[in-house]
């Protein structure tokens, strides 16, 4: 049988910070190396007119939107990280919170990821182009923030009760 390791709550926070480092590089290394291969150069096709890896700079936000809004932008993914972090010490450390603090961590390693670009390029670095059915190009940092959205909907609507989510409500954290 196999003997479970259980986490203090440091342990759940040192590996939050890890994994959301983890994440963050990822994403910023993905976008280094599409300046570095992709920049100036034809589209590097993965499956013929389904998948290519395109490099574009981003000044707006999904899908292009709002260009030129860099600085507004960056704002607002800054109090996202912030309210992902204070979530994050919110979010009660028991096994049943475990898809909620993955999908926070999921969520604020793209909003860093892409603050980041913002930052220091003033542009966001998008490379991954659907072709097939010519969805607007993306990076790293986007799948996190969708995929963290498309899980927390997934868990609010199958996984939690309202009564799930007093923790966000209450004075003191709440770790059951």
């Amino acid at each position: 049988m196999k003997k479970r390791i259980k986490l203090s709550k440091t342990g759940y926070y040192l590996s939050g910070i890890f994994f959301y480092i983890i994440f963050v590089l990822f994403d910023q290394l993905t976008k280094l190396l599409a300046l570095d291969i992709l920049k100036d150069n034809m589209p590097k096709i993965i499956i013929k007119n389904v998948l290519e890896f395109s490099y574009v700079e981003n000044k707006g936000i999904a899908f292009g939107l709002f260009q030129g809004k860099t600085v507004f932008f960056a704002i607002v993914a800054l109090i996202f990280t912030f309210i992902f972090a204070w979530l994050y010490i919110r979010i009660p450390k028991v096994r049943k919170y475990f898809p909620l603090l993955c999908i926070n961590l999921f969520m604020a390693a793209g909003a860093m990821g892409n603050l980041l670009d913002r930052t220091f390029r003033g542009y966001v670095i998008d490379f991954i182009y659907f072709k097939l059915i010519d969805f607007p190009v993306f990076n790293i940092a986007d799948i996190y923030v969708v995929t963290g959205a498309v899980g927390l909907i997934i868990c609010v609507l199958f996984l939690y009760k309202d009564e799930d989510f007093k923790f966000l409500k209450t004075g003191k954290k709440n770790d059951k």
